[in-house]
């Protein structure tokens, strides 16, 4: 955690931003801090936080980036692993410019199942690295454990989010779509305070709403199906010759 934050520094000086004596040894201090407060989560609670990163990353992978770097620059919450990458300044400015098209984009009918179409392919890859840096390299083995869960729950948000909005679009008023992002946004950003501040709870809610999407995938995904045979069938006949 000390190199990060000599990178910090350096990165500073490289801008002509030189702090001062009392910058340095606060920084100092708060790597320190970090590391001792990251030691001390146990492992069902840095499963947790994994598990909420990586679910979360299937609904809004720029939020949960920038959120848990802001973070941890900020010192309001130690980042355990090689979390601390997401508090460097060039991640929080790219990641908060990205945010920003994210929430716009998310939330205009049609716009948001392409922007989906487009994230599908980041969100699941995204999500089992994001788990996997809780454990950082020196857990291999957990690390590879967190990045397969944390990939299998980006794709059942993913999944479950993509089928829903492609429900919600067939209805011609904007509001039930704006409903949906912002309940995603929230979903998203609770799940990552649930595992902080109480992970056995954030464990049972986890379990409760994964089985719900995998519900709500494989009804919505029989709906698709139908609604497909259904569009077929009638431009087969709108096609057939009339005699």
């Amino acid at each position: 955690m000390s190199d990060f934050w000599n990178s910090v520094l350096q990165w500073r000086h490289g801008l002509g931003l030189h702090p001062g004596r009392e910058a340095v040894e606060q920084a100092g201090a708060m790597a320190g801090r970090a590391a001792q407060v990251a030691g001390q989560m146990d492992l069902g609670a840095l499963l947790a936080l994994a598990a909420a990163l990586g679910w979360a990353s299937g609904l809004r992978l720029y939020a949960v980036v920038f959120v848990v770097g802001l973070l941890g620059v900020t010192g309001l919450v130690p980042l355990p692993g090689s979390l601390h990458v997401l508090a460097h300044p060039l991640v929080l400015v790219l990641s908060g410019g990205l945010l920003r098209v994210e929430f716009c984009a998310d939330k205009i009918p049609v716009v948001d199942s392409v922007w989906d179409l487009f994230q599908s392919v980041l969100r699941i890859p995204a999500g089992a690295a994001l788990a996997a840096a809780v454990f950082g390299a020196d857990n291999s083995t957990m690390a590879m454990v967190a990045a397969l869960l944390g990939g299998t729950l980006a794709a059942t948000s993913q999944a479950a989010k993509t089928t829903t909005r492609a429900l919600i679009n067939t209805s011609p008023e904007p509001f039930s779509n704006l409903g949906a992002s912002l309940a995603e946004d929230t979903a998203s950003l609770g799940a990552i305070w649930l595992a902080l501040s109480n992970p056995l709870v954030f464990a049972g809610v986890l379990l409760v709403v994964v089985i719900t999407m995998w519900l709500v995938i494989w009804a919505l995904w029989r709906f698709l199906k139908a609604a497909i045979r259904r569009l077929r069938g009638w431009l087969k006949g709108s096609a057939a010759p009339q005699t």
